[in-house]
């Protein structure tokens, strides 16, 4: 099965060298085992662009127009396989403890 990690943000911050250094080795892991699909992390909100496609025409907004960030939001992933739940949540517990941030897991349908 394939699960997504998100790695969940609540500060615009980025990560430390630390941290960098042991996502590196957690995903050297997740290689060596076999888990790794793709991981990556993304910019911050403030960079994003948002598309409202289902107005006419569709809206665009970002950078200046687009509102700060309050709370939490998606800043990273890592896209796996694993063989249960149980896998992935172990594998989950590992990877917030090296990116020192909580994350979510979800199987892919």
């Amino acid at each position: 099965m394939q699960f997504l990690i998100s790695v969940i943000d609540d500060s615009t911050g980025r990560a430390t060298a630390a941290e960098i250094a042991a996502v590196d080795v957690f995903n050297d892991r997740l290689r060596a085992e076999g888990h790794w699909v793709f991981a990556g992390g993304l910019a911050s909100p403030n960079d994003s662009v948002v598309v409202e496609g289902r107005a006419t025409p569709p809206m665009v907004t970002g950078g200046a127009l687009h509102p700060p960030v309050e709370g939490e939001y998606l800043s990273g992933c890592w896209i796996v396989t694993a063989p249960d739940l149980e896998t992935v949540l172990l594998l989950a517990a590992e990877g917030s403890r090296c990116c020192n941030r909580k994350v979510e897991v979800r199987p892919f349908l």
